[in-house]
């Protein structure tokens, strides 16, 4: 299969750099920007500006994120020659770390989407639920960052 999605590399990384960028720019917004709001609107406006905020992503974040991940599954094969660098190398630990941390984000991510589905997603919840994956997404974008030169 590596031969086939090689040539396409530049292309794949351009994919999985712009979804990472447009998953980790929401959440950096809703914990720094929506959060603030609280302080300056009743509790009434503040559930209309989310469902409103919320409504729009819902209908392109679960695209993003299977992009995200089908284009950070074929770099990870293309890097790692399949698994073959994880744990040999200092650049395959980063990965594996960065891996990890992805599906972290990816488990607390389905878990968000599975609550407000079923109508539990609190105000609490919401907000906690975007700090932990805007700390994991930090700790991945600084493994991705660093991987590469220590």
């Amino acid at each position: 299969m590596q031969d086939v999605i090689a040539p396409y590399y530049p292309w794949i990384v351009l994919v999985h750099v712009v979804c990472a960028i447009v998953f980790a720019g929401a959440v950096a917004f809703e914990v720094f920007a929506l959060e603030a709001l609280h302080e300056r609107f009743d509790i009434a406006t503040m559930q209309q500006i989310e469902a409103a905020v919320m409504a729009r992503v819902r209908r392109y974040m679960p695209f993003v994120v299977l992009l995200l991940f089908v284009s950070g599954g074929m770099l990870f094969d293309l890097r790692c020659d399949g698994i073959r660098c994880i744990g040999s190398t200092r650049f395959g630990w980063f990965l594996l770390a960065k891996v990890v941390l992805a599906f972290g984000v990816l488990g607390v991510f389905v878990s968000a989407v599975w609550a407000g589905a079923r109508g539990r997603m609190s105000v609490c919840r919401f907000r906690h639920t975007h700090r932990i994956v805007l700390g994991l997404v930090a700790a991945i974008v600084f493994l991705a960052k660093t991987m590469f030169y220590l």
